[in-house]
């Protein structure tokens, strides 16, 4: 019984962290704001170099194209391989609040 019990305690706890991910603006403002902006305008010195879109006015793309730019780089936009399914969901999210 106390097997079970510790399995299903395990289980719960791994589940857990998976769900809430880390702090959405903790990573923008880790892997994202140097390029797009602590606001998401792009209006940083690299995001006019790299001619990064301004997001708080246009958003014309799916949550699913979202994640795969950044999971996976998109122009020249690197790839964030590292981040967990959670943490690019978290961002996508994050990104869909910055619209005004």
């Amino acid at each position: 019984m106390k097997v079970i019990i510790s399995v299903i305690v395990s289980i719960v706890c791994a589940f857990s962290g998976a769900a809430f991910g880390a702090d959405a603006g903790a990573l923008w403002a880790q892997k994202c704001a140097s390029c797009h902006g602590k606001d998401g305008s792009g209006n940083t010195a690299m995001g006019k170099k790299l001619g990064v879109k301004d997001y708080t006015k246009s958003q014309g793309f799916s949550d699913a194209a979202a994640a795969n730019a950044i999971k996976n780089g998109q122009g020249k936009m690197k790839p964030f391989k590292q981040l967990s399914d959670a943490d690019v969901k978290a961002l996508v999210a994050y990104v869909r609040s910055l619209k005004r």
